[in-house]
């Protein structure tokens, strides 16, 4: 079993045909025709190196999210960036929550980290408390935290975030937040820790090109940290020319693809709660999200191969570190992808009765 969903590879190699696919949380839309004819042009300098400072690239987003060049620096994907900086800060203990994405536990793992868990559980609808202000200690080199988180699609309330800001900075902890879903939420601007880089050096924030321009295969993302030493170090840390040039012109091109972002937004906010809805109706636990994707739980464990088996893949969680068998996760799409989903999922059902 693959960590991550997405593996439309593997499904037609064994099906001999394509899914639809709801394991992967990506827009329904499909990538931007602007995105696309940039990319397209790139391939006309593929000849050349890709500029490993990403300098045309980093202007547009300083420009886009009003923060400085110097403070940004781009990889190939959040998870490049990931790995990059457990690479270069070392941390030897470092706290995470559990189910959440499994990137931060591995890149940790790797370096030699020792990994603490706070667990998220559903009696509390999968979110931090108070209590985990009490995990952050001196001695705890980094704490990575997913907002909105996944596969939950729950916010810590932003309140509990700015204490979790607070006791970090008092603790000399690196708090890394990946807001790589905030975009995709119907009011990001309300969610977001970037109000607060300037004061709080020991903050970095992960954003991606990935799900909400649908650029999964051009693999592209971005942090954000006032520390520019920081930065630069993540820079230095890793492969010199990790963002291809197609990658960048695309990215540039997505900054200013405001009005498809909007409908996508719009979209996934009109169909999350009909589509959670549905899944309730045939009788799934659901935990209600704010991200393009809902996480549930299936009295029938097997939910998940029978819908393969009929065409449509939706992501099995029994992987998470905290979840287990019967655990789902589904994405968002369009109306029609979705009635189609709950249509299978009720096929598949009353095949049990």
């Amino acid at each position: 079993m693959l960590t991550h969903g997405g593996d439309w590879q593997g499904y037609r190699e064994h099906y001999g045909a394509d899914a639809l696919d709801f394991s992967a949380n990506i827009s329904p839309l499909g990538l931007p025709k602007g995105i696309r004819e940039a990319a397209i042009k790139a391939l006309s300098h593929a000849d050349r190196y890709p500029d490993p400072l990403c300098r045309e690239l980093r202007r547009a987003i300083a420009q886009k999210e009003g923060v400085r060049f110097e403070n940004i620096c781009c990889g190939n994907g959040a998870a490049d960036l990931i790995f990059r900086l457990t690479s270069c800060r070392r941390p030897r203990r470092a706290l995470v929550t559990a189910p959440s994405f499994a990137e931060y536990e591995q890149a940790l793992s790797e370096g030699g980290c020792r990994v603490e868990y706070y667990t998220l559980s559903p009696e509390k609808g999968f979110m931090a408390g108070e209590d985990i202000l009490e995990r952050i200690v001196p001695g705890l080199d980094m704490l990575f935290l997913c907002e909105p988180n996944n596969p939950t699609g729950a916010f810590t309330p932003k309140t509990l975030l700015l204490r979790i800001v607070r006791r970090c900075a008092e603790t000399g902890t690196l708090l890394v937040v990946d807001e790589c879903f905030a975009d995709l939420t119907e009011y990001p601007a309300s969610h977001t820790l970037k109000g607060e880089l300037e004061r709080f050096p020991g903050l970095l924030l992960l954003k991606a090109f990935t799900k909400l321009y649908a650029m999964a295969g051009l693999r592209l993302g971005y942090a954000l940290c006032s520390d520019a030493a920081l930065t630069a170090a993540l820079q230095q840390t890793g492969q010199p020319w990790a963002v291809s040039s197609v990658a960048q012109a695309a990215g540039v091109a997505a900054l200013g693809e405001d009005a498809y972002a909007e409908r996508v937004r719009r979209l996934t906010a009109s169909q999350r709660p009909l589509l959670q809805e549905g899944l309730s109706r045939l009788g799934m636990l659901v935990f209600p999200g704010s991200a393009n994707y809902i996480l549930f739980y299936s009295p029938f464990p097997q939910l998940g191969k029978q819908l393969a088996a009929a065409g449509v893949l939706i992501r099995d969680c029994s992987n998470y570190r905290g979840l287990g068998a019967g655990w789902y996760r589904t994405a968002v799409r369009t109306p029609e992808e979705n009635r189609r989903l709950l249509e299978e999922m009720e096929r598949v059902l009353e095949g049990r009765a």
